[in-house]
């Protein structure tokens, strides 16, 4: 009788486990790392909020841990991992917010004198594909990506949108974006932002044309290890890809190719775009991390999560060629049953 190599099994923490109608990512990515043929996985997650979903999906999640809002610095952030170190001796920790990464980065090294890896990218480099920052990054690179402005007050955003033209593109600064067709509607999405997001708020020329999504992997040395290209298919009201399917286009390729090499990017990241009618590929956003439709990657044959570990391992990765084509995803919701207990539990002593 053979007997069968044992994978060796690695704990992993995950953030983003809010998987509601604005979902993060940290659900796929933990579906994604729990299908990797080169290892098996615990998982333990990492909430910010007592009704996050995840928590409470048992098959996927482990156990929780609560930690502190991004907002309460990297001190009250380390106090709260080094005890849950103590707890589960995490090999690898994967953060999924746009807001919480300058903390983990800043962390990066302390951590890893505790034995908790990252694969992140440099504070320079999330700093880069800001969206304060993306109009000159584009044209540093030789990237299309559409005029845009920042705006503290209203008078500014009335400017930029007798610059821009409407219709607008109001963003926050994190999330979120609304288009604008008046100037009434662009008030109402500043007010809304800014409530939400802080200050400033970003105007930004609008691009008519058919909106793709490219999930991406960079191994920080300019090589891009994987790249999925998806065009939705249904969009929700807060502009979440609520369906996609995979495309086959080696000019998105291309375009991610092109964005790793001139950033070495480190890490998962999302390439927002907006084709135009001539066939132009506009870059209206750089996500820094994985996006909340991930799962789609490894379920087309290019495991991201999985690759990542690797990579944040220290272990040689290939770049990935090749995943299924017209592979789609369609979002659902479901009636998650827990025990009020749970609910109070996490609540109280932020542990699950």
């Amino acid at each position: 009788m053979t007997l069968q190599p044992t994978r060796p099994r690695y704990t992993i923490a995950v953030t983003g486990l809010n998987a509601i109608d604005s979902p993060g990512p940290g659900v796929a990515v933990i579906r994604a790392l729990r299908e990797a043929p080169g290892f098996a996985v615990r998982i333990i997650g990492l909430s910010y909020e007592a009704l996050e979903p995840g928590i409470y999906m048992h098959e996927l999640v482990d156990k929780t841990y609560q930690i502190p809002y991004p907002g309460a610095g990297t001190t009250a952030l380390l106090e709260r991992l080094t005890h849950v170190q103590e707890h589960e001796h995490l090999d690898l920790l994967i953060p999924n917010f746009d807001a919480e990464l300058p903390n983990f980065i800043r962390l990066s090294g302390r951590l890893l004198v505790l034995g908790i890896r990252t694969f992140l990218p440099s504070l320079e480099q999330l700093d880069q594909r800001d969206k304060l920052h993306l109009r000159a990054f584009g044209q540093a690179h030789d990237l299309l990506v559409p005029d845009d402005e920042p705006v503290f007050r209203l008078d500014e955003l009335r400017r930029a949108g007798e610059r821009l033209g409407y219709p607008l593109v109001v963003k926050g600064k994190f999330y979120d974006a609304t288009v604008a067709h008046t100037w009434e509607q662009a008030q109402k999405a500043f007010h809304q932002l800014h409530a939400t997001w802080g200050l400033p708020v970003i105007a930004q020329e609008f691009v008519a044309g058919h909106e793709i999504n490219i999930a991406g992997l960079g191994d920080g040395a300019g090589r891009l290890i994987s790249a999925v290209p998806m065009r939705k298919l249904y969009i929700t009201d807060k502009g979440k890809a609520w369906a996609g399917i995979t495309l086959e286009d080696p000019a998105l390729l291309a375009l991610a190719e092109q964005f790793v090499a001139a950033t070495h990017w480190r890490g998962g990241f999302e390439l927002e775009l907006m084709r135009g009618s001539g066939g132009e590929l506009h870059i209206m956003e750089i996500n820094p991390r994985f996006p909340a439709w991930v799962y789609l990657t490894a379920a087309s044959g290019q495991n991201q999560p999985a690759a990542l570990v690797h990579l944040a391992l220290g272990e040689p990765v290939a770049p990935m060629q090749g995943y299924a084509v017209g592979r789609m995803f369609i979002r659902y919701a479901w009636d998650l049953i827990t025990d009020n207990t749970e609910f109070h539990q996490i609540s109280a002593f932020g542990e699950l």
